[in-house]
């Protein structure tokens, strides 16, 4: 019961996060971990909730109008081929190298956010996208990919900055298309991790729950609040993966 108490309700506030911004595994993740399972159970019971909640925001984005289907199958096999070579890296080089880049790249983002006053602002939905949007959607979806496969954290938050701050999608659209991307990645880690027997089913599920009702209603708030509500949520995140980061590379 102890356990349960204290996975559900950060399950819940991590798919509220995750919802608006990215970024909510930095803080379902811990939350498993904080029970004492091992650490490979908490990973593989982590994308069983995860994907529920991701599941209803995705469906929320697409109802909303938040998605192309075309961008989002080409970034979507651009995500899968970037993980895979990600993971295939992660076996010969060490994630030490990544998290060096990240010390440097988590402050330079949260300045950029910080004193960029049009970032994250252009809410205005194109109905057609040029050909350099959608090339450059498919580089980062492809070098995210990599990253996700090879370290992980804060995919969906960068995703989401690289979308609206490089391929200069507009915010609602470049939120749809990374939910999209972060299920078929979940999914496919989910799968694996069920087929070695790496899930918690109970657990999973009931946190399951509470991170569908996370989601849901972030992605009413994001719905709502578009760029105004995602902004200081991802600064919180970076503040978060920061922390982490630096807590992890000198333990």
């Amino acid at each position: 019961m102890i356990t349960f108490l204290i996975v559900c309700p950060l399950v819940f506030l991590g798919g509220f996060v995750d919802s608006i911004a990215g970024g909510g595994g930095l803080i379902s993740l811990p939350a498993y971990m904080m029970t004492g399972m091992p650490i490979h159970f908490a990973i593989g019971t982590n994308k069983l909730s995860s994907a529920m909640g991701t599941t209803v925001s995705t469906l929320q984005f697409a109802r909303n109008g938040y998605m192309k289907l075309k961008l989002s199958l080409m970034t979507i096999m651009a995500a899968l081929a970037g993980a895979f070579l990600g993971a295939r890296i992660a076996l010969h080089i060490s994630d030490y190298y990544f998290q060096i880049i990240l010390l440097v790249v988590l402050p330079a983002t949260a300045l950029y956010l910080v004193f960029n006053k049009q970032a994250l602002k252009n809410n205005k939905f194109a109905e057609r996208l040029v050909g350099k949007q959608v090339l450059l959607s498919l580089v980062i979806a492809l070098v995210l990919g990599i990253y996700d496969g090879f370290y992980g954290p804060g995919a969906g938050t960068f995703m989401l900055l690289g979308l609206t701050g490089i391929a200069k999608l507009p915010i609602n659209l470049a939120a749809g298309t990374t939910k999209i991307i972060n299920l078929t990645t979940n999914i496919t880690a989910l799968l694996v991790f069920l087929f070695s027997g790496k899930v918690f089913l109970i657990l999973g599920l009931t946190a399951g729950i509470f991170g569908i009702a996370g989601n849901y209603l972030g992605a009413i708030y994001f719905k709502r609040g578009g760029a105004k509500i995602a902004k200081p949520i991802i600064l919180i995140v970076l503040a978060i993966f920061f922390v982490k980061l630096i807590f992890d590379f000198i333990k």
